[in-house]
């Protein structure tokens, strides 16, 4: 979600992402207390591929032959952490128009999709929060925002290989399961589709 918003409006070349993701994200029974107590698991298996197939989709278009892929170029790394709720994603974006710091901070706090349009149920009024503070995004104080429905993103700077790095927090049950099946139903609803 943190790269639609510049896609939209810049278009994104590539983007090099390292995702730290909670516990939760294993489902049940989830990962051993012993393996990940004092440790972090550097393979999750078939979460990188998963990334890198799924985001040039997310960020395509449709057409009448299906879904063409956005033609930007993702590499994930994907880690487990010993946090309960939130998956958090260090970003290095290249994006395919030049765009000045202030131009991607305000785009980025700007978003809004069809779900705001809608005014949908589920739907937070931001789906995507700026903080400006150094040490943020955190999961224990940012994963809960909007009601655990908006993504939190802080640590926009400049980078020294690709444009601009980020740090993105989204809270992986609400957001990125439970939530998000909901705000889809409320969609297909609004839409006259069920």
């Amino acid at each position: 979600m943190a790269l639609a918003p510049l896609q939209r409006r810049f278009g994104v070349a590539a983007c090099i992402a390292t995702t730290l993701q909670a516990i939760s994200g294993a489902g049940y029974p989830g990962v051993a207390s012993l393996d990940i107590n004092d440790n972090v698991l550097p393979f999750i298996d078939g979460e990188e591929e998963k990334i890198e197939s799924e985001t040039v989709k997310i960020l395509g278009r449709v057409s009448d032959d299906g879904i063409v892929d956005a033609g930007a170029q993702i590499s994930a790394q994907c880690n487990r952490v010993n946090v309960i709720d939130g998956h958090l994603a260090a970003m290095r974006v290249k994006l395919s128009q030049t765009a000045s710091l202030d131009q991607v901070r305000e785009t980025l706090r700007s978003f809004t999709s069809l779900a705001q349009e809608l005014k949908l149920h589920s739907a937070p009024p931001s789906p995507i929060i700026v903080r400006d503070e150094v040490d943020r995004p955190q999961p224990r104080l940012d994963r809960d925002a909007g009601n655990g429905m908006s993504i939190t993103i802080g640590r926009i700077a400049p980078d020294r290989v690709l444009d601009y790095r980020l740090v993105a927090l989204g809270h992986n049950t609400i957001r990125g399961a439970a939530g998000a099946a909901i705000l889809n139903a409320e969609l297909l609803v609004a839409r006259g589709y069920l």
